[in-house]
């Protein structure tokens, strides 16, 4: 289970009528955003308090924070004790009026923050000012967002289903790689097995996902139907792979096997357990699945998937496009539209444009020319616009220059598969990727 501790460390030698203020709002503001946290009784002012605490806890995050001022050996304690993300949290001085220093909370950041050096290499987030300021609390929640979806890494099963196509190696995960840096379970089974469960279905144990589609979905009558209950066939086969194995993630090959050995494509197939909340990518795309399911657990929402195809400079807009997948919900009408796979000319495959919103991140978990993981986060909004290519698009506004992004990171080398979330989570990102050791690259 996910928890947090807020660690107030200090003496008690200065104000502390100002430091049980500041304590007891700290605490209150921190309720306010998650439930997940322990906190001590009092503040701890002395060693003695502060190890009887940590024995007492096993967080997967710490916020330290002086709510006076202390010396190095109390941080020391903490990371002697946990190896966990840090948060390390400065009050600002609550009255300046040529009296007495009240906290001197700034100085023992600055103890803190050499330890840190010494013991993480500096590896850790630090915010200052008190509870009450809006940029304190959105460091907070964002770094608990980002610590949590770390911990849920670690419980994270992934399923890597087919080889990756000829020329797509970027999307190669290797298990022991995955679970190094992530935390996280990958088995690999072959789609033929999938494909052979599929075969094995009588059309009246799929209909219940024949129907599920089709409220989900129009244009469904032009679409050949023994294509249809094949598709509802492969999709009870992919749900009951899921389940029985307690699958949160799949990466799944798609053509040429399920257009040549099966006869109907599975892009609708991963496209609906997207929406039942399985981050689900095509052409085997492991790190691209992962980042899907990292985007929807900081957006709480699911996420587009594909390629970058289009640029428009006068318009400032990138299109990102997949030939017949994307999340039923994403449409950008009551119901999502399928047809036919624009190179197969066989269907079900999703075919719509995505719906527009306010803010949005694209972003993507890579690999620089050293094989060193590193992070692409790009801020901007997308734009309502119609179906750009037959299959499924969606049409980005970045805040930046759109040719200076798509010239800088073709240059800088990334994968041609991008996650595009419905939520601004480029802070939350940068925090978990720190909180994991890698770069990130901003756009």
């Amino acid at each position: 289970m996910f928890e947090m501790a807020y660690i107030p460390i200090g003496v008690p030698t200065f104000h502390l009528e100002s430091a049980q203020i500041e304590f007891n709002k700290s605490i209150e503001m921190i309720k306010s955003l998650t439930d997940a946290c322990i906190f001590p009784d009092e503040m701890l002012l002395s060693m003695d308090s502060l190890e009887k605490f940590l024995a007492k806890i096993s967080p997967k995050l710490v916020v330290v924070q002086n709510i006076t001022f202390a010396n190095a050996a109390y941080i020391t304690e903490v990371l002697k004790k946990f190896d966990c993300p840090v948060l390390l949290w400065t009050l600002r001085e609550p009255v300046i009026d040529g009296g007495r220093l009240r906290l001197n909370s700034l100085t023992g950041a600055y103890s803190a923050g050499n330890a840190l050096l010494n013991f993480r290499e500096g590896n850790f987030e630090y915010i200052f000012g008190s509870p009450e300021e809006s940029e304190v609390q959105n460091k907070i929640a964002a770094t608990i967002k980002a610590a949590k979806v770390k911990y849920d890494l670690t419980k994270t099963k992934i399923a890597s289903i087919g080889h990756t196509p000829q020329g797509f190696g970027f999307g190669r995960a290797l298990d022991v790689e995955v679970a190094k840096y992530f935390g996280s379970t990958l088995e690999c089974i072959e789609a033929r097995e999938l494909i052979d469960k599929a075969k094995t279905f009588a059309d009246a144990e799929c209909a219940e996902n024949l129907v599920e589609f089709e409220k989900s979905c129009c244009n469904h009558e032009a679409i050949d139907i023994k294509n249809m209950t094949d598709f509802a066939k492969l999709l009870k086969a992919y749900k009951e792979y899921v389940i029985e194995n307690n699958i949160q993630v799949i990466a799944s090959r798609c053509w040429p096997d399920f257009f040549v050995s099966y006869g109907t494509p599975v892009c609708a197939v991963l496209s609906m357990l997207n929406d039942l909340g399985v981050a689900a990518s095509c052409e085997s795309d492991t790190f691209g699945a992962l980042s899907m399911y990292i985007a929807a657990k900081l957006s709480g929402k699911v996420t587009f998937f594909g390629d970058p195809v289009s640029l428009d400079e006068e318009e400032n807009t990138i299109t990102y496009w997949h030939c017949g997948m994307a999340p039923c919900s994403l449409a950008d009408a009551e119901k999502a539209n399928i047809g036919i796979h624009p190179n197969r000319k066989i269907g079900p495959v999703m075919d719509f444009g995505c719906k527009a919103n306010d803010v949005a991140t694209v972003f993507r978990i890579g690999k620089d020319g050293d094989g060193k993981f590193r992070f692409f986060v790009m801020s901007g909004s997308i734009l309502e616009k119609p179906k750009q290519f037959q299959g499924t698009s969606v049409v980005v506004k970045p805040e930046a220059n759109s040719k200076d992004v798509v010239t800088r990171s073709v240059k800088d080398g990334w994968e041609p598969h991008f996650v595009v979330a419905y939520g601004d989570i480029a802070t939350e990102l940068e925090i978990l990727a720190r909180m994991l050791g890698f770069e990130v690259m901003k756009y």
